[in-house]
Parts: C-alpha cells; sequence; structure tokens
C-alpha cells in the first residue's frame, strides 16, 4: 500500500474537499501541524469490490495435479526418494 499523503493544517482546511475525495477514493490522509502528524483520515469502508461466490464457475480451470511438486524439486525438499 502507498504512504499516506500528508498535508499541514492549512493545506487540509484549504483543500477538505479534494482530500476527501482522495480518502473516498481509498486512500488514507495524514494531518500534521508543526511537522508532526496529529490525525489520520482514512474510508470509513472498504474500497474492495467483492464479487459472488461462484460468478466465475466455468470461466477458470485449475488441473487435477495443481498442488502437486514436480519430482526434482519434492527430492530436493526431502520429501521423495
Amino acid at each position: 500500500m502507498a504512504a499516506a499523503r500528508q498535508y499541514n493544517v492549512h493545506e487540509a482546511e484549504t483543500h477538505f474537499s479534494r482530500l476527501l475525495q482522495q480518502v473516498e477514493t481509498g486512500e488514507e490522509v495524514v494531518i500534521s501541524r508543526a511537522g508532526e502528524p496529529i490525525a489520520k483520515v482514512v474510508p470509513l469502508r472498504s474500497t474492495v469490490n467483492r464479487t459472488d461466490y461462484g460468478t466465475l464457475r466455468g470461466q477458470i480451470h485449475i488441473p487435477e495435479d495443481f498442488d502437486e511438486l514436480p519430482d526434482d524439486i519434492a527430492e530436493a525438499l526431502g520429501m521423495r526418494g
């Protein structure tokens, strides 16, 4: 995750609407006074869009041997041989 944007109190007051737009898009904003952080503004709800379970059913194929390691790697790890 990217570092939070920082504003001093004067910038936050002057550009409050823009600051809130940034928070609405999922960014975190830190407000500082005399170079010391005093507040963090974060979104109230997650901005992650989740899909319903099963929406990709039939579109993705996972082979039966998906979890199997190749013999040379399994042997190197002491799992076979």
